[in-house]
């Protein structure tokens, strides 16, 4: 009876030691950035009518960085890759209309459209990473 529960607890450690063989702390970078250390974030171009729209863009991009740990925030001058956007497009939608004015929305949604650009910081000709994304919220 020792012996199995002896057995069983050594069982239960060896899973519970092999359950975190792969976890890994802090993000996991794609091989093309490897050297990548530090991020410059400078103001993002706006195409949209919204006037203050990529102040709120590039702040919000840039602590979404700090917060993931992986990159630091750096200026241009000692980043290793600077991050250039362009806020495309935002569009509402109501969601919920009040029941006594229908065009008075009680509830909206906004979807933020943002074309970025990863460059090399030393070579500004070499992109390291380019795409689209996209984000909705409810106001």
């Amino acid at each position: 009876m020792i012996r199995t529960l002896r057995h069983l607890a050594l069982l239960a450690t060896l899973l519970a030691l092999s359950s975190c063989a792969g976890y890994h702390l802090g993000g996991t970078k794609p091989a093309a950035l490897a050297n990548v250390k530090t991020i410059a974030v400078p103001m993002f171009a706006n195409a949209t009518q919204h006037p203050r729209a990529s102040v709120l863009a590039t702040s919000s991009v840039a602590n979404a960085i700090i917060q993931d740990g992986t990159y630091r925030v750096a200026n241009r001058d000692q980043a290793d890759a600077v991050l250039e956007g362009e806020l495309k497009r935002i569009e509402y939608r109501s969601i919920r209309g009040s029941r006594f004015d229908s065009a008075y929305p009680e509830e909206l949604a906004n979807t933020v459209t943002l074309e970025w650009t990863l460059r090399d910081a030393r070579d500004p000709t070499k992109v390291l990473a380019a795409g689209s994304s996209q984000g909705t919220s409810q106001l």
